[in-house]
């Protein structure tokens, strides 16, 4: 489907479904905020997208005021406090699917709610979770990507304790494209956190009943562990590239690498898009960020990596990029981060950006569907190391490593731009692509989403390492990036294994652009 840049003046969402991008403006046409259609948005992507994010899983919100301060809000849980080595003893990994793999506390409604309490807006919860809540309970059409993803995993999912079976094949069958999805005991909880508020879910008869489903099928996670969280604000990671500032998450999310990719390849050559010199360059850039990101990157609070130093170094990159052979490829693979959510954008009249991610994680995150409360429980602590210590290494109470990470830029131009995708291991690579696309290299905003991607190691779905490439591109720069070097791995025309991406500019003048992924069930919605 051809899609063009869509433009509006008085506000602007995009997200993968339209359903939650319809959510998000409708919420902007009442009087509410970006940041109030942003947490409309949220919620309604956690019915309608259920493969890809809900509300038992964590959040990450980078938001720019009017006034021009950006700050970010982390919806991170950390392990539960039983989650500790002894738990996985004889096991070679946490497991990825059931009960063990569901050993962290689901951070993404206590991000709904710290957004909310700087947000500035006015309308009432219920509002905001009205769509949400609608849909649950009165059923949505599944998509034919979620149609796809729930026959390919459901032969995982269905053994899993819970309500798995029950909500995502009545039938006895997955669902199929246009099958009704309700989920009557996720819209009763949806209810009580609008009527009782977000720290219900943490500290209220709603939590009560979730502690004793996840207790009841398996999980660590406790009533205890609940009660602890807190959603967190901690300063964005920025860096200076000409004529911009770029800000993302800080850890324990991978938004170092994005910031590292365009910083080096800032420094390299390119004179046109999707040349050799462009998706060559960045791809070199992405082994050097990955290099650091795995062995640095994750809870802060046990490390002692200066991030922020390095992207401030002008030294230090010009050393990293000066190692980067502009014709020959670094030899690969490391391992690769896996990972799967929803992006998404909102921008009101008044000059508000917000830029967000949620995820469950792996697609419908550990199986475990809490029966009482209709919740999916992440597996985001399935990617901890069974060690006793160093990188990512298992301890009640750590945060995980996350491959969420959203993405803001402010131009000296006075553009303010959100951009962003799904897609673990792809999601720096696709932000790379869409942003140089767009602002090196003159590309309309829409078409630097459309166009052919690539991505390097575990993409979207797949385990392998090599540099996939789609269909569309120069027939010689498939040859030229294998003659470099590059395991190239042809996957044809366009495909949800690249993500979802999307993209909100704000211009100077109060303009608001738009574009979304067509290989996702996205829109722009604007007004």
């Amino acid at each position: 489907m051809a899609l063009s840049t869509i433009s509006g003046t008085n506000g602007m969402v995009t997200a993968p479904h339209w359903l939650a991008a319809q959510a998000g403006c409708d919420v902007l046409k009442d009087g509410g905020n970006a940041v109030e259609a942003a947490v409309a948005v949220a919620a309604t992507l956690a019915v309608v997208y259920p493969h890809m994010t809900g509300i038992g899983g964590d959040s990450f919100w980078l938001v720019a005021q009017p006034d021009g301060a950006i700050h970010s809000i982390h919806g991170c849980g950390g392990a539960a406090a039983k989650a500790d080595l002894a738990l996985y003893a004889g096991l070679g990994a946490v497991p990825t699917r059931g009960p063990l793999a569901a050993n962290t506390v689901a951070g993404t409604v206590s991000g709904w709610a710290a957004m909310l309490e700087s947000g500035g807006g006015n309308l009432p919860l219920s509002r905001l979770l009205r769509d949400a809540i609608h849909h649950a309970e009165n059923g949505v059409a599944v998509t034919s990507g979620g149609a796809a993803i729930a026959a390919a995993k459901g032969g995982e999912l269905r053994v899993q304790p819970g309500a798995y079976a029950a909500i995502f094949e009545p039938e006895g069958r997955p669902l199929r494209e246009g099958d009704l999805l309700r989920q009557p005991a996720l819209a009763a909880t949806l209810r009580t956190i609008a009527t009782h508020g977000p720290a219900d879910f943490y500290t209220g008869a709603l939590a009560d009943l979730v502690a004793a489903d996840l207790a009841a099928l398996g999980s660590p996670v406790s009533r205890d562990d609940l009660a602890a969280h807190q959603a967190t604000r901690p300063t964005p990671l920025t860096t200076r590239i000409t004529g911009i500032d770029l800000y993302n998450s800080a850890p324990p999310t991978q938004g170092f690498a994005s910031l590292m990719i365009l910083a080096l390849f800032d420094r390299l050559r390119a004179d046109r898009a999707d040349g050799f010199d462009h998706i060559h360059g960045l791809v070199e850039a992405t082994k050097q960020a990955f290099l650091l990101r795995d062995t640095h990157v994750g809870d802060p609070a046990f490390h002692d990596f200066d991030y922020q130093g390095l992207l401030d170094d002008p030294a230090a990159l010009d050393a990293i990029a000066a190692s980067i052979d502009p014709a020959r490829a670094l030899p690969w693979p490391r391992p690769s981060a896996q990972g799967d959510t929803c992006w998404f954008a909102a921008a009101d009249r008044e000059g508000r950006v917000v830029s967000a991610i949620q995820s469950t994680y792996f697609e419908f995150g550990a199986g475990l569907v809490l029966p009482q409360t209709g919740i999916t429980w992440q597996n985001r602590g399935s990617s901890f190391r069974l060690a006793a210590d160093g990188w990512n290494a298992l301890r009640p109470g750590r945060k995980p490593f996350h491959t969420l990470n959203p993405a803001l830029a402010r131009f000296d131009d006075g553009r303010l731009m959100a951009y962003g995708t799904m897609g673990g291991e792809g999601q720096p690579q696709t932000q790379a692509a869409l942003f140089t696309r767009y602002v090196r290299f003159g590309v309309d905003l829409q078409q630097a989403i459309s166009a052919p991607r690539w991505l390097l190691g575990r993409t979207w779905g797949e385990d392998s390492t090599t540099l996939k490439l789609e269909d569309g591109f120069d027939d010689a720069l498939y040859a030229d990036l294998a003659a470099a070097g590059h395991d190239v791995e042809r996957v044809g025309p366009l495909t949800a294994m690249m993500g979802h991406a999307g993209a909100i500019v704000r211009h100077a003048d109060g303009r608001l652009d738009g574009a979304t992924d067509p290989r996702s069930d996205g829109q722009v919605a604007t007004w």
